[in-house]
């Protein structure tokens, strides 16, 4: 499963995520579920209702747990990660999951996404 975390400035609006996931989704292929922090849930949940994608919310408090390959020197200071759109994305994808890449910048400036995906646990018959 791919999930799409978001990071974003108050001055973001739904067409500056909605961009941000559009170049996401180009360069990584569809993603099965958005995610923020539960501060900036609302806005991501608009868009999840409007593409039929389910949302995940991510405690603020988590980010700081997180390593990520961005480190903003902005991000850091803000709200201590290197990126608040890598860090959701590995929270809300759990355990053992991967970012496929560092995080895009939407065009104006004021969002931005990354996709971590889950990795599939692998069963086989050890008999």
């Amino acid at each position: 499963m791919k999930v799409a975390g978001f990071g974003f400035r108050r001055s973001a609006t739904l067409a500056s995520l909605a961009e941000a996931l559009d170049r996401l989704c180009k360069r990584h292929g569809p993603v099965e579920r958005l995610a923020a922090t539960e501060p900036m849930h609302p806005l991501v949940q608009a868009l999840g209702a409007s593409r039929g994608i389910a949302t995940l919310s991510v405690a603020d408090v988590d980010l700081t747990s997180v390593a990520t390959l961005t480190d903003s020197r902005h991000s850091r200071q803000a709200r201590g990660t290197g990126s608040v759109a890598e860090a959701v994305a590995l929270l809300a994808a759990g355990p053992g999951a991967r970012l496929l890449g560092p995080r895009l910048i939407s065009t104006d400036r004021r969002a931005t996404a990354a996709v971590a995906v889950v990795r599939e646990a692998t069963t086989g018959d050890t008999t």
